[in-house]
């Protein structure tokens, strides 16, 4: 990618098995022509013309075509994900910093296969084709609120199709976190350490780990997986 920015979208086709990787931005994949299994942690899911695959970041995930696979991806910002998220129910948040909790809240399933039929996901194609154009190389900034609108066209279509989860939080709940300052996405793959360590984060919520016993558990010091893992997931989640 081309300098930085919150929007950047492709086209392309696909011949061969991709993956799985993880990447730290949200990805939205209309498939346009062919058909592919899709692959991650959550199973294996056919994908045709009509479909939209909503990865959310940090989501490992791959692909096996059928022969070949076309599709248009793109490529979101997480953290211009959540500033919408937040104004969207900026009627029940305290602040931006517990809007990460609410998305992990409400939409509890990171890897989805919306079935939006080729007459709805085509109304799409204009769209994503425009915001290609814009993005191929790097979005020129006077044309950023167009590339706003496309993509607001874009997800207008797509949201009703997302799975969420019934479940709210009341408004005086605050998520306890230590902010960081923004960070360069880099639009690569996260790096194993980082992944390692979520998962032995999540594999045992209850231990009281601290930096020193998971830098050694993946074979780093700890300076550079206090720099690896803020990097792929913007904030530390031990103890120093």
């Amino acid at each position: 990618m081309t300098g930085h920015a919150a929007l950047r979208a492709v086209n392309r086709t696909i011949y061969r098995s991709v993956g799985p990787v993880a990447y730290d931005f949200v990805k939205l994949i209309v498939v346009r022509d062919g058909s592919a299994i899709l692959f991650s942690e959550f199973g294996e899911h056919p994908i045709n013309v009509g479909d939209v695959v909503l990865l959310a970041a940090n989501t490992l995930c791959g692909s096996e075509p059928e022969g070949h696979i076309t599709v248009s991806t793109i490529y979101a910002d997480s953290d211009y994900v959540l500033d919408q998220l937040f104004w969207q129910h900026v009627d029940m948040l305290c602040d931006r910093l517990d809007t990460q909790d609410f998305a992990d809240t409400i939409y509890t399933e990171p890897a989805q296969i919306l079935r939006l039929g080729e007459h709805r996901a085509g109304m799409l194609m204009p769209w994503v084709d425009e915001l290609v154009a814009l993005t191929t190389d790097e979005l020129a900034r006077s044309r950023f609120h167009r590339a706003q609108a496309l993509w607001f066209s874009i997800i207008d279509q797509v949201s009703p199709f997302i799975e969420v989860s019934p479940h709210r939080i009341a408004p005086n709940q605050r998520a306890h976190i230590r902010p960081t300052l923004p960070r360069e996405r880099r639009f690569a793959p996260l790096r194993a350490e980082a992944r390692q360590v979520e998962a032995l984060l999540r594999g045992d919520v209850a231990h009281d780990w601290n930096l020193t016993e998971l830098a050694d558990a993946v074979h780093l010091s700890p300076k550079q997986l206090s720099r690896v893992f803020v990097e792929a997931f913007g904030r530390h989640r031990w103890r120093t």
